[in-house]
């Protein structure tokens, strides 16, 4: 299919890093190309404002670059805007020459274990947009009377969770932590955390400065079995054949922890490697947990797995937070592969299927949705790139989809359905109003939580 005359117009669908990358690397590659990044949130930035910890400021720092990106010729950010809802993808594509679909991927995986649904079990995720001030969950309340806590996961997202709720609050209370979480987290009487991984320390995901973060909180007893760090010989292994040394890293700092004397501290971090959840206990919500040892063997392909044995333990738990791993959800309109849990592509060009190769005209996909939940922020600028590559490719060649002359443009269509739109100047509004409330109080911003509020305070300045 051959384009209009008209410059090409793309539209991005999510605003988090990799929409941004995405973005930029349109403006690198079309200076002036038209581009409408769209979110269904008033305001930007995806998991850098909603998934970040507030105590990684330096991580967030990463907005600056964003800010630049929404200041270039023919950019604007469209914000409040339900795709799937208020629009449709099909609506989307008969309007735009192009679209990127950058909108993450915003489920958890379950345990499938008894006792998951009770109250008091959580996914990782759901903690973590609370902290962090997201609309979606800002009502959401956890049972902080509880004196145990586990989280089940040893990434980075694992770190964090643990670490917001060992950390005194006082020291939150100078970040950007969600004023709802910073109230709840300073009644807290959560004692103890336990990190429960599946496999040995080889295989923790999380990177060595999340990790040593742990042992530098002030009131914090990191507890470490010294029997969990003897590696059995398949770890051995791969320990000695992986060239990222991050493992060995993580392996130091544990063993230095076990070999380190307990101070008695208020508040323990006690890891359980090589452990994995059977079973929630209790009747009305968690009252238990209980976790089997495994075993690790080769898996015959340079890793390894584990192997439940008989050795059983129950932990006295009160709430759990599940931290293994995120999922994609599939959106109308958009071909799904439910097995990865993305949209299935080849090089960032939305395929009809998975496994397929056949591309879907002027479709194209960025960031978690395309090749999964892995990396960091920078990762996303690396494969929004290469998704730009072959968009600009197929402009070149002049095979992105056609716009219909006679087809209202995006704006006319919300307006007629409704839709409070919001732009980057409204995003600037609220940011503004925010720093101001934390400059109040000795913090970097308060963050406003509730959608109804922003639209109020945008309509406001907008009189």
């Amino acid at each position: 299919m051959s384009t209009t005359t008209t410059s090409p117009r793309v539209a991005i669908v999510g605003s988090g890093p990799s929409g941004f990358y995405a973005a930029e690397a349109l403006q690198k590659g079309a200076p002036g190309i038209a581009i409408d990044l769209i979110d269904r949130l008033p305001i930007p930035f995806g998991l850098v404002r909603g998934g970040v910890a507030p105590d990684h400021p330096k991580i967030k720092s990463v907005t600056r670059i964003f800010d630049r990106i929404a200041a270039q010729p023919g950019f604007r950010y469209l914000g409040h805007v339900r795709v799937g809802q208020d629009v449709t993808i099909d609506e989307l594509r008969a309007r735009y020459h192009a679209l990127i679909l950058c909108y993450g991927a915003e489920t958890d995986r379950t345990l499938g274990i008894p006792g998951e649904t009770l109250p008091g079990s959580h996914a990782a995720t759901e903690f973590v947009a609370w902290y962090n001030g997201h609309p979606d969950y800002a009502a959401r309340t956890f049972d902080l009377t509880q004196r145990e806590v586990a989280v089940i996961g040893i990434g980075n997202v694992a770190m964090d969770v643990a670490r917001i709720l060992a950390k005194p609050a006082t020291v939150l209370a100078t970040t950007d932590l969600a004023e709802h979480a910073l109230n709840a987290l300073n009644e807290s009487a959560v004692q103890t955390i336990r990190l429960v991984a599946r496999r040995g320390p080889v295989q923790a995901a999380c990177t060595t400065p999340e990790l040593r973060e742990l042992g530098e909180l002030d009131g914090v007893d990191v507890i470490v079995n010294p029997r969990d760090l003897e590696l059995d010989a398949a770890s051995e292994a791969q320990l000695a054949a992986m060239e990222d040394r991050n493992p060995a890293k993580n392996l130091e700092v544990l063993r230095g922890w076990a070999a380190r004397p307990l101070t008695g501290a208020r508040r323990q971090v006690v890891f359980h490697f090589n452990a994995s959840p059977v079973e929630l206990h209790g009747t009305d919500r968690v009252e238990g947990m209980t976790i089997v040892r495994n075993r690790l063997e080769s898996d015959g392909r340079g890793g390894v797995r584990a192997v439940a044995t008989d050795e059983t333990q129950t932990l006295p738990v009160g709430l759990v937070f599940r931290s293994v791993g995120y999922k994609g959800m599939s959106m109308s309109g958009v071909p799904f592969d439910d097995r990865r849990g993305v949209v299935p592509n080849a090089n960032g060009r939305v395929t009809d299927a998975a496994g397929s190769v056949t591309a879907v005209p002027g479709l194209y996909v960025a960031g978690w949705i395309k090749r999964g939940p892995q990396g960091v922020i920078g990762t996303n600028k690396v494969c929004a790139a290469d998704t730009v590559a072959q968009l600009l490719s197929d402009i070149a060649a002049g095979t992105l989809s056609t716009v219909a002359d006679d087809v209202s443009t995006i704006d006319a269509l919300l307006a007629e359905r409704g839709v409070t739109v919001t732009s980057w100047a409204d995003w600037q509004t609220l940011d503004k109003v925010e720093q101001e409330r934390g400059a109040a109080l000795g913090r970097p911003r308060v963050k406003i939580t509730d959608v109804q509020e922003m639209l109020s305070i945008i309509a406001d300045a907008r009189r």
